[in-house]
């Protein structure tokens, strides 16, 4: 089947923002260190904007996106522009840049905004903070700007902003907000102000405003699609406006949502259809109608990096073409999330490359699936066969991993004796006091570090002499931690270069890329691993200096690993089985090394799960099947830990009252949790029965707080906890502070500590 040429278009939702070579981030850094003048760290964006445009018009995309470029959140952009600026960042006269890296950063007498996941990605997004009094109004002009750019080279754009509805969806009250508060009360003031700006696209020219409304996805009241309608009629109204253009990702709209989505008056529709359900869509999109509109159509997996079966994806477009006035194929979801280019991955073996597309190369699958619905299928006969060859060619086997699978039991699941019974045998082995004083496990990585570990993987440095750098950070962060006072020690984690990536170079299964970074929040990148087989454990891959470290203090040491959940979560995971499946092979291989740091003397074990929470469906429907499966992995890893080995995890920026069961039934013996930026503990752990440990500091901000701050966050976690039960941290690992950041602030936390210990001492 052809479709005429004039109703198929392509284009993407958004490209990687950070630059082929994190350029992104180097001139931030730069600029905040006082290296780089706003003017220059203004050319480089505008370079890396530029060349965006150009090298997505010339792979063949019909139209452009624009505005989607950020100096470090696009939800934070949006605040600022519409004047949503919390009165503790407001300064006369100062240089809109700073606030703006204020907010976002902090600083001593202005905490950071709320920082948390966006949509269960693993991108952070900046809370706003919205009150009745909070001034909203068009403060800039940058989305018109950031048109006008693509006019200017010739280039066929569209402006990209956030809606005005998961706009103040994602945002918070704020502190000053009376009881019974909505930032969706404010909607009308937010829609005045992009009806103003959409009338400024317009006369620059723009034809189309894609406007982002991922928040369709979620579970919604019907008073909040009831503002959806609301919004868009008001906003539709308007005579001089572009045509609307609403785009949700990240999922599929429960149907009450996809019928609200289609009865708006606007122009274009965008749905994701890149799932594993991707084929039974069709057929709800059928049953609403789009009633004339275009469909832009999300037929490329945008957060996933495998190439997309290409005659699968055409079928579905196929469909669909029979069902609107228009389609616009494009990605599922922004492409924020996956790497920038395939080809400069020279290191991984050639089998697995040919299964992989990066954002360039899913860009050229938009183009192919179009033409493909254009001109029909002998148009792309070559990208479809290399396409039914990686497809239809199954994954190796590992026979032995499989059957040791098959014989698991429920009892593999089971901690060998009660959790009240293992607090009084870890009391006595461990002899710890109230309020015991850790961190979560990394301390930061010095420059020296990365120097020796860039010498030693080009062969300048030599293993024994690489081996002795690593224990002598182990040295001076045990004598460190020793002279703070902490009660329960780590050893710093000198070796590794980030929790998950760590654990893939050493599992079979996993492949680490050269280049393949993805933002994970403002300059912050990391490179997810891909998962590509079955996993399993060569042999011990944390012994050697957790072990190191015991042997340098009385004191307890955590050995530390990070848990099934999150070494799949903040990785790029296989498709060709369940996702639970792959959790339970990386779980056993977390097993064994559970059993290894025992028998090395380990006695307290910490295994970090911040992407269990993260990972939770955002809709209500999924998420029993995951919580399911999920906690069976966890268990599986750390259950075969002794009665007397105190088992840690970690968890961060989640929303842990919505799945404290779940967390319940991990069976831990302490919790660390994010806290510092949302507030505090909250009722939620109350319903914990293990120890937990509320982060009283914020890790991502270069703020020190004051240890009445501090000793405010135990006291908000007394309300709700037993003092027997709470322990002292940070909210986070300490891996991207400075050791003159991280030492005043752990000097503050064991005071504050001190501080509550003796208020309770004296009743």
């Amino acid at each position: 089947m052809t479709t005429d040429r004039a109703t198929v278009s392509a284009t993407t939702l958004d490209y990687p923002r950070i630059g082929p070579n994190r350029e992104l981030k180097r001139v931030i850094e730069g600029f905040w260190a006082g290296r780089v003048s706003a003017t220059d760290l203004d050319e480089t964006t505008t370079r890396l904007r530029l060349d965006t445009l150009t090298e997505l018009h010339q792979a063949g995309l019909d139209e452009v996106p624009t505005g989607t470029q950020s100096r470090y959140d696009h939800v934070l952009d949006t605040a600022v522009l519409l004047g949503a600026v919390p009165p503790r960042h407001v300064r006369a006269g100062e240089d809109p840049l700073d606030t703006y890296f204020a907010m976002a950063r902090g600083r001593p007498e202005a905490p950071a905004l709320e920082m948390t996941k966006w949509f269960g990605t693993n991108y952070h997004y900046l809370v706003p903070e919205i009150g009745p009094d909070t001034p909203i109004a068009l403060r800039g002009d940058q989305p018109v700007r950031q048109y006008r750019e693509a006019v200017e080279l010739g280039i066929p754009g569209r402006p990209v902003l956030l809606g005005p509805v998961t706009f103040l969806l994602l945002s918070a009250a704020a502190a000053d907000a009376p009881a019974g508060f909505d930032p969706l009360d404010r909607l009308d003031d937010v829609l005045a102000a992009y009806r103003e700006l959409l009338g400024q696209l317009k006369a620059a020219g723009a034809g189309t405003v894609q406007l982002d409304e991922p928040s369709l996805v979620t579970d919604l009241s019907q008073a909040q699609l009831d503002a959806f309608t609301r919004a868009y009629a008001y906003l539709a109204e308007s005579p001089a406006r572009p045509e609307l253009w609403v785009q949700t990702y990240y999922g599929f709209p429960a149907p009450a949502a996809l019928g609200t989505l289609a009865g708006l008056p606007v122009h274009t529709v965008g749905l994701d259809f890149s799932g594993a359900a991707g084929e039974d869509l069709p057929a709800a999109v059928g049953e609403v109608g789009l009633r004339g509109k275009r469909l832009a159509a999300g037929l490329v997996d945008g957060r996933n990096v495998w190439r997309t079966d290409l005659r699968r994806a055409l079928a579905t477009a196929t469909v669909l073409a029979g069902m609107a006035a228009e389609v616009v194929v494009t990605a599922g979801s922004p492409l924020l999330h996956v790497p920038v280019d395939l080809a400069v991955e020279d290191e991984l073996p050639a089998e697995l490359v040919r299964r992989l597309a990066f954002a360039k190369q899913k860009v050229a699958e938009v183009v192919a699936i179009a033409r493909g619905l254009r001109e029909g299928t002998p148009a792309i006969a070559e990208q479809l066969a290399a396409s039914d060859l990686v497809h239809r060619t199954p994954v190796r086997q590992d026979t032995v991993l499989r059957a040791r699978i098959a014989g698991l039991s429920e009892q593999d699941e089971l901690r060998p004796a009660p959790a009240e019974e293992r607090f009084v045998l870890q009391q006595k082995e461990l002899g710890l006091p109230r309020l015991p004083t850790t961190t979560i496990g990394s301390f930061p990585q010095t420059g020296e570090l990365r120097r020796a570990r860039a010498g030693h993987r080009t062969g300048e440095l030599s293993a024994a002499d690489y081996h002795a750098v690593l224990r002598a950070e182990v040295d001076k962060v045990v004598a460190l931690q020793e002279e703070l006072d902490l009660d329960v020690l780590v050893h710093g984690e000198p070796e590794r270069t980030d929790m998950v990536e760590y654990f893939a170079e050493k599992l079979a299964g996993f492949a680490v890329t050269k280049l393949g970074w993805v933002q994970s929040y403002g300059t912050r990148c990391a490179r997810p691993p891909i998962v590509h087989g079955d996993v399993t454990r060569p042999e011990p891959m944390t012994v050697e200096y957790s072990a190191y470290a015991q042997s340098r203090t009385t004191r307890p040491v955590k050995g530390m690993l990070t848990g099934p959940v999150t070494l799949l979560q903040w990785a790029f995971v296989r498709i060709d089985q369940p996702r639970a499946d792959t959790a339970n092979q990386v779980a056993l291989a977390l097993r064994d090394e559970v059993a290894d740091l025992e028998a090395a003397g380990l006695r307290v074990i910490q295994v970090d799960e911040p992407g269990l929470l993260e990972g939770v469906p955002l809709r209500a429907e999924h998420r029993a099947d995951y919580l399911k499966w999920s906690v069976r992995s966890f268990r599986l890893a750390t259950a075969g830990a002794k009665a007397a080995t105190q088992v840690h995890t970690h968890v961060c920026y989640a929303e842990l009252a919505t799945v404290v069961e779940a967390v319940r039934e991990l069976d831990v013996d302490v919790i660390s949790i994010e806290s510092a930026r949302s507030g505090g503990a909250a009722e939620a752990v109350g319903a914990l029965t293990s120890g937990v440990g509320p982060g009283v500091f914020d890790v991502h901000s270069p703020v020190v707080p004051e240890v009445a701050e501090q000793a405010a966050q135990l006291r908000r976690a007394l309300r709700w906890l037993p003092a027997e039960r709470v322990w002292v941290n940070p909210d986070c690992g300490l891996k991207t502070r400075g050791y003159a950041e991280v030492e005043p602030a752990l000097r503050v936390m064991v005071e504050a500590a001190r501080t509550v210990r003796a208020e309770i001492d004296n009743g």
